[in-house]
């Protein structure tokens, strides 16, 4: 009771805690900013947390996936590792940075 009338008492239902990544991070903003209406439903029915905990899950094993698969193709090996550590640390950064990008362009800002 507020002076004559009466208001809700509205509270956003409980949502565990969670430490959310870089990838979480990114697609809570995307959403926020972007997407407005989507992240107001999700927050309201309190599975915003599980949504972004699902797509930190899903983006790293798709990073994971996609630079195997890029190392592979491109010769990247432990070998060569061996050989020239240095050139080996640039080639994977590089693939990392381009798995990354993919992986923003994919399912983060999707």
């Amino acid at each position: 009771m507020q002076g004559d009338y009466l208001l809700p008492n509205l509270t956003l239902p409980e949502q565990p805690k969670v430490e959310l990544g870089q990838y979480a991070q990114m697609r809570r903003k995307y959403l926020y900013r972007q997407r407005r209406i989507l992240y107001t439903n999700l927050l309201t029915k309190g599975k915003l947390t599980e949504h972004l905990a699902e797509i930190e899950q899903t983006a790293l094993e798709m990073e994971e996936r996609l630079l195997k698969q890029m190392a592979a193709q491109e010769g990247v090996t432990e070998k060569l590792k061996e050989e020239d550590p240095m050139k080996w640390t640039r080639l994977m950064n590089n693939l990392r940075h381009s798995a990354q990008e993919i992986v923003q362009a994919e399912l983060i800002y999707a």
